[in-house]
């Protein structure tokens, strides 16, 4: 009998035993005995060549054992003859044992999250490095095969000596190495981010290790007065990427970009005051795609930007929040790091398109593409979305001045061809926009909600009354 129809019967008997788990019992009826009834501990009814067993277990921690003597009767194994080589019986108690410690040691705090990205209930392992991690982690661990192995905790077979040291090292003793120096700044990406910002800090930690205290290049770099980098970036006009050299400084908290290399005047000039900068490949069309925005002349002005290199545009970007964070110290003195992570980059709420139409009754529904950032509480809506500035926005305060949003179904009477729609009241003005899906209506209104529940800050006070002057 081959292995893998070994390995199949083995994780089918786990399937079942988890199933069947039930109480204590010492007896064990048998109908035609194939083999020696000592042999099956377990409390499951078990269908076997010859006979149907229902067998209780005389001790709860033995549950498991009876999937180990159902595989021995489908492969013909004899218990008492000595079995040699790597299919031997001996071999597949210390793979049931082996695979056991894994699945126990995945299940302690530290290691019941991948360690990379912090998505629950890893099912992969890092035998090199000592980690577990979630199975897209797994693939980008797989990219670096000089410093990282992986293997399923729950497929592959595991040597005594791996499951050893995976009990020796676990997730928190990893991290204690790899990010033993990570700068407050620095990007940590979660489970949803995109994969050129997991893939590099996974790149960041164990190929260069950047942040075990052995040397600190890395952090210069960040860190310096001027961080300077080609660009792929959308035209405004004609709508094609071309190269910039973007500039970024410490010195005055600016970011500038520049049509030429040799160029001595900047096209523009950015301050770090309200300059965002999120990761949007799907929108841009490339997989290291960055949208930046900043305000202009009341407007939200955005420019696309690309690397074809991960590492340069991860790096312009963690170096972009060295920046804010250096820029929010100087304005907060007061204040410390950990308070002004939460304001160095963000990303939307909620974004996608809504039809909408204007104040008056007369005005049709447009579709248009909608913006929700949880940071400045604005809703911005755009022709499409890769346009360099919104068409219009509307502020979202909090309830207790009232601010309100409700679902409204129907199709329009003004030309709306969508008929999921959301009913949103301001104190200046009522907005009524229409989804394509019931879905993305529960989606946005949940969205709106989170803003609403939120009490407003001083800096939010300040900007809903500026906002109402400009209109």
């Amino acid at each position: 009998m081959s292995f893998f129809l070994f390995v199949f019967l083995f994780f089918l008997c786990i399937f079942l035993n988890e199933k069947c788990r039930v109480g204590v019992n010492s007896v064990c009826e048998q109908n035609n005995k194939p083999y020696d009834a000592a042999l099956i501990r377990g409390n499951t009814e078990s269908v076997t060549r010859n006979s149907v067993f229902n067998c209780c277990c005389a001790a709860e921690e033995l549950t498991s054992t009876w999937s180990w003597n159902l595989v021995v009767v489908f492969l013909g194994f004899d218990p008492s003859t000595p079995q040699k080589g790597p299919n031997s019986f001996s071999s597949m108690a210390n793979l049931a044992r082996n695979n056991k410690i894994l699945l126990e040691l995945v299940q302690r705090p530290g290691n019941n999250v991948c360690a990379d990205c912090s998505a629950p209930e890893p099912d992969w392992a890092s035998y090199t490095l000592g980690v577990f991690v979630c199975l897209n982690c797994s693939g980008m661990h797989r990219n670096l095969p000089s410093v990282s192995k992986v293997k399923s905790i729950r497929l592959d077979y595991w040597d005594s000596s791996l499951v050893e040291f995976m009990q020796k090292r676990g997730n928190s003793e990893a991290k204690a190495i790899f990010e033993k120096c990570v700068p407050t700044f620095f990007y940590k990406p979660r489970q949803n981010d995109c994969i050129v910002l997991k893939d590099q800090w996974i790149r960041a930690k164990y190929e260069r290790r950047e942040f075990t205290g052995e040397n600190n290049r890395f952090l210069q770099i960040y860190t310096s007065e001027q961080f300077e980098s080609p660009m792929w970036k959308k035209g405004r006009v004609n709508k094609q990427f071309l190269k910039r050299n973007f500039l970024l400084s410490q010195r005055d908290f600016t970011l500038k970009y520049f049509i030429k290399e040799d160029s001595k005047v900047p096209k523009a000039v950015i301050s770090m005051k309200d300059l965002n900068a999120d990761f949007q490949p799907e929108k841009i069309g490339h997989p290291h795609g960055l949208q930046i925005s900043y305000s202009e002349d009341d407007h939200t002005r955005n420019l696309f930007v690309y690397h074809d290199d991960g590492q340069t545009v991860v790096t312009f970007f963690n170096a972009i929040r060295a920046t804010r964070l250096a820029y929010l110290l100087r304005k907060h003195q007061t204040l410390r790091n950990s308070d002004l992570v939460p304001q160095l980059t963000s990303k939307s709420l909620k974004e996608g398109y809504m039809e909408k139409t204007g104040p008056t009754t007369r005005e049709s529904f447009k579709k248009r593409w909608f913006t929700l950032n949880l940071t400045n509480r604005k809703l911005l809506y755009l022709k499409s979305p890769l346009d360099a500035t919104e068409k219009g926005f509307a502020f979202i305060g909090s309830e207790s001045h009232g601010y309100s949003v409700s679902a409204c179904s129907g199709q329009s009477k003004r030309g709306g061809r969508w008929r999921w729609g959301i009913f949103l009241k301001t104190p200046d003005r009522e907005y009524v926009f229409m989804c394509e899906q019931e879905s993305e209506q529960k989606e946005w209104i949940e969205a709106f909600r989170k803003i609403i529940s939120q009490p407003m800050t001083p800096e939010d006070y300040a900007n809903e009354a500026n906002l109402r002057r400009g209109k």
